[in-house]
């Protein structure tokens, strides 16, 4: 048994940034995580080598379809997909050994195993009980199951088993259009197979902005990606390592059934709170099966989570903020989340990009504003490496000017968002970015004429 400060169950990224941060103001403390390795699922099965796999096949798009142009001549190069998976593992390795140093710098105890909380201010981890002035859970998400699909990591496979397939497959169906699947499915259509998007609702990426979404669809169907919208998927059936995707269209009620070498189940996610005693403990959950809390306490004293499994947005860096906000809390200092100014980020080519307000939720909430948009095709940079199709789209309150959201579907969106990020979190106008100086030639500067369009007009439109 040891007594710490913070005993945290989940070391990914709400988890580990939450106890390095805990360990910097002076907290005793511990981290319990049972995978061999350190980063959760983010690190190991999500976000980093999903984005290992984006890179590695847009560089092969890169050769294939734009080389030539650029005068770069030679035979397009061959795919050796274990080399890409092998890359893929050294990217996960690299950083997963970087948090386990991280760790060891900043004094946080691992504690390896799993982990269940027997009574309040106790941590179980195999046969030892820990005891802890604070319990934080950050022990993240799973996959979310389908009826009627059973998932075998194998022909029906979750965003992991994508991530490992023995062969690239002929033909590939993605359940659910949203973040997950569009972004595995973008690495499998690059990488030569024909890839079908099956999804319930009417339109891909729900919850983005419309005009957005609409654009995205388009460039990816462009791409080769198909899809089928307002159908509700009744079954997955597979033999001999082949699939078949039994669909009923909403509209008309009839049914289509698709053949796939493999499914890819990405219907979202739930929070994965099992086996933490929180039941007999009494804690209080949310109907979709998340935590309850209260600026992160649950009603247990001493009981905290953060992360996946609590309500809000399942991003790594929403996860982070909490974790950092946390800690702040528990060493007597104020923490703070604003939940208003998290972006999302989906990392196809191009990358889509969001934060804030929607024009849909500034319609419905009745709100006059007002909207800068600008083209790429006005951006000198992005013309020139052929990512010219995207928008940069700011929306701003029609009498103070501030920043209510943006939306950029485009070259490096996911790092361009962050300038109107910063805007947003001093309340910035849309005039106080379009009089900021923006050096040429960068993607950026279509940010700025964006913010321009909100005034007088943009130069370059």
């Amino acid at each position: 048994m040891a007594n710490f400060d913070v005993i945290i169950i989940g070391g990914g990224p709400g988890g580990y940034v939450c106890a390095i941060r805990c360990a910097q103001l002076g907290l005793k403390t511990a981290v319990v995580e049972g995978r061999e390795t350190l980063g959760g699922t983010c690190l190991n099965v999500g976000c980093i080598p999903s984005k290992a796999l984006l890179h590695a096949t847009h560089s092969l798009h890169e050769a294939e379809h734009n080389f030539a142009k650029m005068g770069l001549k030679g035979k397009s190069p061959s795919v050796d997909w274990d080399q890409m998976k092998a890359y893929k593992q050294e990217v996960v390795d690299g950083n997963t050994k970087g948090i386990e140093f991280l760790f060891k710098k900043n004094k946080v105890t691992w504690l390896k195993g799993w982990g269940s909380i027997p009574a309040a201010g106790q941590v179980k981890v195999g046969d030892e009980v820990h005891e802890a002035k604070s319990i934080v859970i950050a022990t993240g998400s799973e996959a979310a199951s389908l009826p009627g699909v059973e998932v075998d990591e194998k022909t029906v496979v979750t965003s992991t088993g994508a991530l490992t397939l023995n062969k690239i497959p002929k033909s590939l169906v993605v359940i659910g259009a949203g973040v997950i699947g569009l972004e595995m499915g973008s690495v499998y259509a690059r990488l030569g197979s024909e890839v079908t998007v099956v999804e319930y609702l009417e339109a891909i990426t729900p919850g983005m902005d419309a005009e957005v979404a609409r654009s995205f669809q388009k460039i990816l169907a462009k791409q080769g990606i198909k899809f089928v919208l307002g159908a509700a998927v009744q079954g997955v059936t597979t033999k001999g390592g082949k699939a078949k995707v039994t669909y009923k269209l909403r509209k008309d009620e009839s049914e289509a059934v698709l053949d796939a070498d493999c499914v890819l189940v990405a219907t979202g996610r739930k929070p994965y709170v099992d086996g933490l005693g929180l039941e007999a403990l009494g804690v209080e959950m949310e109907k979709r099966g998340q935590v309850k809390t209260h600026h992160f306490a649950t009603n247990v004293k001493g009981l905290y989570a953060i992360g996946d499994a609590i309500v809000g947005p399942m991003l790594a860096h929403k996860a982070e903020d909490e974790g950092m906000a946390l800690a702040e809390i528990l060493a007597g200092k104020a923490g703070h989340v604003n939940y208003d100014v998290i972006p999302g980020v989906v990392y196809t080519t191009p990358e889509v990009a969001s934060v804030g307000k929607t024009e849909e939720q500034l319609k419905e909430a009745g709100r006059a504003y007002k909207v800068g948009k600008f083209s790429f095709m006005g951006n000198a940079r992005a013309k020139a490496i052929f990512q010219a199709e995207g928008f940069v789209k700011i929306l701003a309150d029609k009498e103070t000017d501030r920043i209510l959201g943006a939306h950029i579907i485009g070259p490096m969106a996911g790092d361009l968002i962050h300038e109107v990020c910063v805007a947003m979190e001093f309340g910035a106008s849309a005039q106080d970015l379009a009089l900021t100086c923006h050096a040429h030639p960068t993607y950026s500067e279509a940010v700025r004429e964006a913010a321009l369009a909100c005034g007088d007009g943009a130069i370059h439109a």
